[in-house]
């Protein structure tokens, strides 16, 4: 924790480090048994309502002419080159020409026509990015690596208690994984906690599980702020993480080998943060990749794509 708050003061985080008896007199409310050290946010903290911000922006770019087509990826149209890496392994190289879009509500699909790709499908990425032939070489080669992001569900659940901390309560997680923030102002609350593992719910519907609250998350709100042991469940809801299984951070560039198709995914959680930063940093790399050649081997996506570096030459 105090590395984590050394690199986020050396980005201009205005963060402070607190003991367990700093963190009891500002927060009375929580049990500090079993924390050695705590990590508070002293600005520039909060929270913002995720759907808003998305139909903000999708209403900016189409006021600039942005189209939105709704629909479904069913396959891509590519053709291929022969190239050779400065090892002299010969390798294929495909480019996208055309994307077939299966339209809602319809046995048809429109096909697209696309001098590039830009794969942000979220959880489903790694099926889109199968699509176009990515991970479906041998195994262990750089053209049967797949794009390592895959859906899970996680679980969201909104509680009342009349005895709850109040208007000073800031969104807190626990050593335990678990976390929750105030929701309005009638003592509402609303957190969860990540599964491990060997719980991951089955990600092929969003039924909630009203049962993992009962037994993995509310026994550690309890524990922590005692107050929540009269806590009453309201609602719930579930939703996917494009989670990265390689190290659950994002995936950001064009692929080696599909050379137009460009990866914004496998956020595992955190990409409604990242999200305008990440979209300008994409649009950089597109920009840069129409004038002059790309160097792969130092972007960020060939950090588990660790075959052979395609000749710059190559790549235009």
């Amino acid at each position: 924790m105090e590395n984590n708050v050394k690199v986020q003061r050396q980005e201009g985080a205005k963060v402070c480090l607190m003991s367990p008896e700093q963190l009891q007199n500002k927060f009375p409310w929580i049990n500090t048994d079993g924390v050695a050290l705590a990590s508070y946010g002293l600005e520039g903290e909060g929270w913002f309502d995720p759907w808003c911000l998305l139909q903000g922006l999708r209403r900016k770019i189409q006021s600039l002419g942005v189209f939105f087509c709704q629909g479904e990826v069913t396959r891509f149209s590519t053709s291929s080159s022969r190239m050779q890496t400065s090892g002299g392994k010969e390798m294929t190289l495909k480019r996208i020409h055309e994307v077939h879009v299966k339209m809602d509500h319809s046995l048809e699909y429109q096909p697209v026509e696309c001098a590039l790709v830009i794969n942000a499908a979220g959880a489903w990425s790694g099926q889109v990015a199968e699509l176009a032939g990515i991970g479906k070489g041998p195994p262990g080669t750089l053209e049967g690596t797949k794009l390592p992001v895959e859906p899970r569900k996680r679980y969201v659940y909104f509680w009342h208690c009349p005895e709850g901390p109040g208007l000073e309560t800031p969104f807190m997680a626990d050593t335990s994984g678990a976390y929750f923030r105030r929701e309005g102002l009638g003592h509402n609350y609303l957190g969860g906690c990540s599964p491990t593992e060997e719980e991951e719910p089955d990600p092929g519907n969003l039924e909630v599980d009203h049962d993992f609250f009962q037994d993995k998350v509310w026994p550690h709100l309890a524990h922590r702020v005692p107050a929540f042991q009269s806590l009453k469940v309201r609602s719930a809801w579930a939703g996917y993480y494009d989670y990265n299984t390689f190290d659950q951070n994002g995936v950001v560039g064009p692929h080696p080998l599909v050379v137009n198709m460009y990866f914004a995914t496998g956020f595992s959680g955190h990409g409604l943060q990242q999200a305008p930063a990440v979209g300008r940093a994409v649009a950089e790399m597109v920009l840069k990749g129409q004038f002059q050649t790309i160097d792969l081997s130092s972007l960020l996506f060939s950090r588990f794509y660790l075959g052979e570096k395609v000749e710059e030459r190559n790549i235009i």
